[in-house]
């Protein structure tokens, strides 16, 4: 399936195989859904961890997508985690905006303080805003009954980001080669207007280190999705559909 996708405001032309969706996909959302009906009075959260590079933000449009035409599966909505950035000040008064991405530089408590809001009910989320590279606050209304939060960090195990387990109903980790990754984020910079030195440059000082660590640092999903070296998703060969549907939960 070839599908033009609005993703933070840009479009971007996704392709996705057929089997590739009727094999990972359509069961994944139907676990979600599966969640969401055990206890349907309260929202759902479910957290999607990956390092840069793996087309979270694109994946889970899709999955929106996705939803609107089954009408056996709930509405979903994604909340990136990039509005709880630290604002620029703050980075700055602490040494930190070099670093922007990494987990030191987020704010968690803020983060729990806006999943509890939204697990009781209707609430807003921050959005990163591209063009003063501040979060924007209560940019988003969140109204669907299954959220799908998505960022680098929320499995790492660190004391602090360990505290947002507890408004987690489902995990999931996406794992790629590092060479693809790499490969990948670089070619980003490119497009985006950098040279191949100011882009490797970057690379080594921002998107390596963090692709390093999520690889490295995150705790176990209850679900891990592997990325390809051409981009696509699949479930291990170790785990079967029956499985995913009896996947336990946190």
């Amino acid at each position: 399936m070839k599908i033009w996708l609005t993703v933070n405001g840009l479009q971007i032309e996704a392709h996705y195989h057929d089997d590739e969706i009727e094999k990972v996909h359509k069961p994944l959302l139907c676990k979600l859904a599966q969640l969401h009906a055990a206890n349907p009075a309260r929202r759902t959260i479910i957290f999607l961890s990956a390092p840069p590079g793996t087309g979270k933000s694109t994946l889970t449009t899709f999955w929106e997508h996705l939803c609107r035409r089954d009408a056996d599966l709930p509405e979903i909505q994604t909340l990136p985690m990039d509005g709880f950035h630290h604002y620029n000040s703050w980075l700055d008064a602490h040494n930190l905006r070099p670093y922007k991405g990494a987990p030191e530089t987020f704010d968690v408590a803020k983060l729990a303080q806006n999943l509890q809001r939204i697990r009781e009910g209707d609430g807003t989320w921050p959005q990163y805003d591209r063009q003063t590279h501040d979060p924007q606050e209560g940019a988003v209304q969140v109204t669907a009954p299954v959220v799908i939060v998505e960022g680098n960090w929320l499995l790492l195990d660190d004391d602090s980001w360990r505290t947002l387990a507890k408004y987690c109903d489902f995990s999931l980790f996406i794992h790629a080669p590092a060479h693809v990754l790499r490969d990948r984020l670089v070619g980003r910079k490119l497009a985006g207007g950098l040279s191949q030195a100011e882009a490797d440059a970057f690379y080594l000082r921002t998107d390596g280190p963090n692709v390093q660590r999520v690889l490295e640092n995150s705790l176990p999903a209850n679900l891990t999705l592997e990325m390809t070296e051409d981009g696509a998703y699949r479930i291990p060969e170790s785990l079967t559909l029956q499985t995913l549907n009896h996947a336990d939960v946190p």
